[in-house]
């Protein structure tokens, strides 16, 4: 068993085929085939249950992966370790994010650590709940994952470096039927026409909030498409209730942000592996996190899905 052979295993995991995987490598599938087939060999156990063209991890695959991960990124931070002897010149740093993150404050992290190590990549990688980004983080998936939650994150699987709270806004077109500047009582809602976002989305648990509370609206749009919400508020499809993540893009656009009140908001925090991070990882998150001490964690608390919702 050598390294490559973990990294080729983790590629058809990741990209779910053989075909994809050596497009995404560089490598000739005939190749990365005979790599996979000569790990299995040493193993001795399938690690894929060949369908076709398709590809699915049998149980001996699926005990494999964690470690595998964890033997790859060893061999990472081995060598960024000799590396950054003499500076942080190269690297690469995996961020896992929730969507709304990842237009702000995911944006200003990356290019204000762009400025200051423009020869270290990121790159960005998309999740749908917390759950999903602790545990792509915990396995090694990524180093860094940026979560919103609607408390802080207590959780004995990563560590957690509290970043910001976003609270939540209005976006409302501007002819109307509130006017710039004005702030929102949430009855104001009441008969409304309001753009949702799917099921388990902060946005969507505070809507939902709304309606338990008594405030009648109607559902005009439900779309799992982000970029959508912004051109249905302008086209006046219906108002929208978003973090002010969104607030720079969404008046640049035209749109009005109004505060609502009472207010509401969401913890937004980066978790990091429990283990060593490489330096770029390291740099990144001394870049990103205010200088507070980190939220305590309970040790064996895992997450809360009643407490940990998905993205905002």
């Amino acid at each position: 068993m050598d390294v490559r052979q973990l990294e080729y295993f983790l590629a058809v995991v990741d990209h779910g085929g053989f075909n994809r995987a050596s497009a995404a490598l560089y490598v000739a599938q005939p190749s990365l085939s005979q790599s996979v087939r000569a790990l299995e060999r040493d193993l001795g156990a399938e690690l894929f249950h060949r369908i076709g063209r398709r590809v699915v991890l049998t149980e001996a695959g699926t005990a494999l992966v964690e470690p595998a991960r964890e033997a790859v990124r060893g061999l990472d931070l081995a060598r960024a370790a000799v590396e950054s002897v003499q500076g942080l010149h190269r690297g690469r740093v995996d961020v896992a994010a929730l969507p709304t993150q990842a237009i702000e404050p995911l944006t200003s992290m990356v290019s204000g650590f762009a400025a200051r190590h423009p020869r270290v990549s990121v790159a960005v990688r998309a999740a749908f709940s917390v759950r999903d980004i602790v545990g792509m983080v915990r396995t090694g998936a990524c180093e860094l994952g940026l979560v919103a939650t609607s408390g802080p994150l207590v959780t004995a699987d990563v560590r957690v470096h509290p970043v910001v709270r976003q609270r939540f806004v209005l976006l409302a077109p501007p002819g109307g039927p509130f006017a710039p500047g004005e702030t929102v009582g949430r009855a104001s809602l009441e008969g409304r026409r309001v753009i949702v976002g799917q099921e388990g989305s902060g946005m969507r648990r505070f809507v939902d909030g709304l309606r338990e509370a008594g405030v009648g609206f109607e559902i005009a749009v439900e779309t799992e498409h982000r970029v959508s919400i912004l051109p249905l508020v302008l086209g006046g499809a219906g108002v929208a209730v978003v973090t002010d993540a969104w607030r720079g893009l969404a008046e640049r656009a035209g749109v009005l942000v109004l505060d609502i009140e009472p207010a509401d908001a969401l913890d937004v925090a980066l978790v990091s592996r429990r283990g060593p991070l490489t330096p770029a990882a390291r740099a990144f998150l001394d870049h990103a996190v205010p200088s507070e001490p980190p939220a305590p964690s309970a040790p064996g608390a895992s997450p809360d899905p009643s407490a940990t919702p998905g993205p905002s």
